[in-house]
């Protein structure tokens, strides 16, 4: 099992937080870990649902599975929720592992405006035998509260880099900028 990281990076104008939504179309690139040329493209699941299994497998409960090649088992991928990612930190660290510098290792959580422009991590998956490698945005996976308490759910689409709102109630303008993503193991 190997726990990798999504983290996000952005300039917040305006905004207080910007959070990944639990029930939301996730979209990922993955790789063969054992192999430079087998690969999924732009493969989507949802972390608010498992797939369905056989009554009698042995594997646990996950969100996405491949079986490559000349393999006999699915490799599976698992989207860890809050308990999950705490438990996963607590055994990596007993393990030694190695924990990342600018929050990057940090257990999943939103990004504030303290964060702005600095990695922070927001989603924690465990995988056996396959390797997310890159994120898309399809649009509607965040919700963005601005400084003044407004909530954004709809439209939020991160795809292009940018996205701008304007808060009515308190009269200004917000925004998430420079939009960037990045996987860590």
């Amino acid at each position: 099992m190997v726990l990798f990281v999504l983290c996000i990076k952005a300039e917040l104008d305006g905004v207080e937080s910007l959070s990944l939504l639990k029930n939301t179309n996730l979209c990922f690139s993955v790789r063969n870990p054992l192999s430079d040329y087998e690969t999924r493209e732009k493969i989507v699941f949802n972390p608010s649902e498992t797939l369905e299994q056989d009554e009698g497998d042995r594997e646990p409960p996950h969100h996405f599975a491949v079986r490559w090649e000349g393999q006999k088992k699915f490799s599976t991928l698992i989207v860890l929720d809050e308990d999950g990612a705490k438990s996963a930190f607590k055994k990596m660290k007993k393990k030694g592992g190695k924990k990342k510098g600018g929050g990057e290792g940090d257990v999943p959580r939103d990004m504030t405006a303290d964060d702005s422009g600095e990695y922070v991590p927001v989603l924690a998956m465990e995988c056996r035998g396959v390797e997310p490698y890159e994120f898309y945005p399809l649009g509607n996976e965040f919700k963005v509260t601005s400084s003044g308490g407004a909530v954004f759910e709809e439209d939020v689409d991160l795809s292009e880099g940018d996205w701008g709102d304007y808060d009515e109630e308190n009269d200004e303008a917000v925004g998430v900028n420079e939009f960037e993503s990045k996987i860590i193991a």
